[in-house]
């Protein structure tokens, strides 16, 4: 009886080799025995295809560092194989765009995987079809330390699906190559682990960008608390309109739960529910602390901020389900503000947008 031949190791494109996609593509180059036939990295970062072509990626992980050799380019040769898998790695402001690039080395029966936070899976289909796309939602940190050089700021896995619900047997192929970088939880309701991380997202990257800091140091001021609490409540108030069941973020952090009843809206004086809250997002800022905002690295480096892509389809799906969404607006307005150098990042921003919306605080005074 002839043996069953096995299927054919997958290729895979990471586009986009910063922090994200640079550390998920060191864990598939380094894994032994492989998982892969073959793993490409893409960048427009010159310095960042020079550092990996040179000495590999690099990698200082919660458990020690780690140096693999690896394949990177600016430009994707012609007569590159096609990839089973593209991994979307970009910013959100670049990923249609990353997309569009990749499309032409996507195999006929290959999918575009979405890591950006937001709602992008959409974006993406409307490029490369429904059925070649899939989105994995992020749950660990990691940063640049310098071109090819990342580390890892946070344990965590994925949550992986796609956004219609449907089995796709594609998705365990891909379930056990992210294995390699962290736990995979695959799910039937990816918009609703979507949109949790998006409420969260609402609240932390956008505030780490006004706020100019790391989440540990933010999350000690109540003003960032209070308004990170009236972000997720009007991020979860258009999701119930969409008709979205949301996930619990990291199987603990319950958003139905978080947001802010009318009552807790309006008051200035904390109620123990509303001092529950507080504990919680305290213990969020606890864990993640040395979380700095990817928006704010990207203002820096003089990129567009993906605050759009986060509040701003707060915004514009409030609107389309008449939900007012006053802080959110505000928010995102703020960061433009900062990424056209009409505002600077630091508390005295945060004040302002507080003093904005209306915000009271016990014994908060501008603060």
């Amino acid at each position: 009886m002839r043996d069953l031949e096995q299927p054919p190791l997958p290729r895979v494109l990471v586009v986009g080799v910063g922090s994200i996609g640079g550390t998920i593509a060191c864990h598939l180059s380094d894994a032994d025995p492989s998982p892969v036939a073959s793993v490409l990295g893409h960048s427009s970062n010159a310095a960042i295809v020079s550092a990996i072509t040179e000495q590999g990626y690099r990698l200082k992980g919660m458990d020690g560092h780690q140096q693999v050799p690896g394949r990177a380019t600016s430009t994707i040769a012609e007569d590159e194989p096609p990839f089973d898998f593209v991994v979307l790695a970009t910013q959100p402001p670049q990923v249609e765009a990353a997309a569009r690039s990749a499309l032409p080395w996507l195999a006929e029966d290959g999918m575009m995987i979405v890591l950006q936070n937001g709602l992008c899976e959409d974006r993406v289909a409307q490029i490369a079809g429904p059925n070649r796309v899939a989105g994995a939602v992020v749950g660990w940190g990691a940063s640049t330390v310098e071109p090819g050089f990342y580390e890892r700021t946070s344990e965590g896995g994925f949550t992986l699906g796609r956004m219609d619900g449907q089995e796709d047997p594609r998705l365990r192929t891909l379930a056990t190559l992210l294995e390699r970088v962290g736990p995979v939880d695959l799910t039937d309701n990816l918009a609703g682990a979507r949109w949790s991380k998006l409420a969260l997202n609402c609240a932390v990257s956008t505030l780490g960008t006004i706020g100019g800091d790391t989440l540990g140091r933010l999350m000690r001021y109540l003003v960032i608390r209070r308004l990170a609490l009236h972000l997720m409540t009007e991020t979860v108030a258009v999701a119930k309109a969409e008709g979205v069941q949301l996930r619990k973020i990291a199987g603990t952090l319950d958003l139905d739960w978080l947001v802010l009843s009318d009552a807790e809206r309006r008051s200035v004086i904390g109620s123990p529910s509303l001092l529950a809250k507080h504990s919680v997002l305290l213990a969020v800022g606890a864990r993640y602390r040395r979380l700095r905002s990817s928006m704010l690295s990207a203002i820096e480096r003089g990129r567009e901020p993906a605050v759009d892509f986060l509040n701003g389809e707060v915004v514009s799906r409030g609107l389309h389900h008449g939900i007012p969404t006053p802080v959110s607006a505000a928010a995102q307005d703020m960061v433009h503000q900062i990424a056209r150098g009409e505002a600077t990042s630091g508390m005295h921003s945060v004040r302002q947008l507080a003093t904005r919306v209306g915000l009271q605080v016990a014994g908060f005074k501008g603060e």
